[in-house]
C-alpha cells in the first residue's frame, strides 16, 4: 500500500474519532476538512428546511467554502475521505474538497458515520463525478464505536 491520507469532515466529532482510529489502523496523514464558516447546531438541524445543511443538500451544485486548501493530497496514493451521512450521501463540503484538488491516479475511499443511515449508492457515484481522474471505491458506513481493528480489517479487505 502506498502513502495514505485520511481526510475527514466531522460535524459532531464522531467522524473525527473514526478518522483517528483509521489513521491508527492504516497509517498516513490526517487532515480535517473544515468549512470557512463553521456549522452551528441550528445549521445542522436536518428537521428544518431552512437550516444551512438542508439548503446546501437541496442544491447539487452547492460547494461551501473551505477554511483552507492545504491538504497533502499530492503526496498520497490512497485518500480515505470520511464524513457523516447527510441525506444518504456526502455533505456538500466533501464535494468542495474533491473539486479543490487533483485526484488524478489516486484511489479514493469513502468512509462514513451514521447511527443508521447507509452511505447509499449516490455518494460514491457523486464523488466519482467530482474527481473523475480518481478511482472511487464503494466505501462503508461505520458506527461511532468502530474499533481500530475493525477499520484495519476493512482496509485490508480492499486489497489495495
Amino acid at each position: 500500500m502506498g502513502k495514505n491520507l485520511i481526510a475527514y469532515f466531522s460535524a459532531s466529532g464522531v467522524t473525527a474519532r473514526i478518522a483517528r482510529r483509521l489513521q491508527e489502523a492504516v497509517g498516513g496523514n490526517l487532515y480535517e476538512i473544515r468549512p470557512a464558516v463553521p456549522y452551528t447546531s441550528a445549521d445542522l438541524d436536518w428537521r428544518s428546511n431552512e437550516s444551512r445543511s438542508s439548503v446546501e443538500m437541496r442544491d447539487p451544485l452547492c460547494r461551501p467554502a473551505m477554511a483552507d486548501t492545504d491538504a497533502p493530497v499530492a503526496g498520497a496514493d490512497t485518500v480515505y475521505i470520511g464524513f457523516p451521512v447527510w441525506w444518504y450521501r456526502e455533505p456538500s463540503i466533501i464535494d468542495s474538497f474533491l473539486t479543490a484538488y487533483d485526484f488524478s491516479g489516486k484511489t479514493v475511499i469513502p468512509f462514513a458515520t451514521s447511527g443508521a443511515s447507509e452511505i447509499g449508492a449516490e455518494a460514491p457515484k457523486r464523488m466519482q463525478e467530482e474527481a473523475p481522474q480518481a478511482k472511487v471505491l464503494e466505501g462503508r458506513r461505520f458506527s461511532a464505536d468502530a474499533s481500530a481493528d475493525e477499520l484495519k480489517a476493512w482496509a485490508d479487505s480492499l486489497s489495495l
